[in-house]
């Protein structure tokens, strides 16, 4: 995906407060157009249609996660497009959540009104900044206990825990030999190499 501003050439003007000044109620009335829009601190940003190899990483994370936390009665998952509102997130749509059943509760009227368990990104060429910096900051503020950054490049994943209210340790670095496994997620474990296997197309 391709973080892009509020405008540019390829997309017709959109209607809105200034950057800094979005809400939640704003975000409902944008365009259902196959984008998908995020607010973060009041700031609005778009990204495009997503790769296929992009698809497939989320496909190996509701196949290697998802379904097994739903098994083991552990806990929902949910792909992009969802709506995600937290603090500073009016919202947020991540590529990969995990709310535990204890936390269930958070999801309603059509959207997860509170802080998921796990939030999983997964870079494009266009969105390392986004991802690495911008969510990452802002998932840090929320209070996610736990996001992981996956780079198909390098195949690598990155695993930021919060050490204590509202601050992110230093990342675990997993490469393609390595096995995962998330603290909210009791006795799941997955090799990060299973993430990107079989595609028949790596393109980013």
């Amino acid at each position: 995906m391709i973080t892009l501003p509020i405008l540019t050439e390829n997309v017709a003007p959109l209607v809105g407060p200034p950057q800094g000044q979005w809400t939640y109620a704003d975000w409902e009335k944008l365009p259902d157009d196959s984008n998908r829009y995020e607010i973060i601190d009041g700031a609005l940003y778009m990204t495009t249609a997503p790769s296929f190899f992009h698809q497939w990483i989320v496909s190996r994370l509701a196949r290697y996660i998802g379904i097994p936390a739903e098994d083991k009665k552990l806990g929902l998952w949910a792909v992009a497009p969802v709506g995600v509102i937290m603090p500073g997130c009016d919202p947020v749509q991540p590529d990969f959540v995990i709310v535990l059943n204890k936390h269930a509760s958070i999801i309603h009227d059509k959207r997860i009104f509170g802080v998921p368990d796990l939030i999983v990104e997964i870079m494009s060429p266009g969105n390392a900044v986004y991802d690495a910096q911008i969510k990452l900051a802002a998932y840090e503020r929320a209070g996610v206990p736990e996001y992981a950054i996956i780079d198909p490049k390098m195949r690598t994943l990155s695993l930021y825990t919060l050490n204590q209210p509202n601050t992110y340790g230093q990342p675990q670095l997993f490469g393609e030999q390595d096995q995962v496994s998330f603290a909210c997620l009791t006795g799941i474990t997955f090799a990060v190499n299973a993430l990107f296997d079989g595609s028949p197309d790596s393109s980013l």
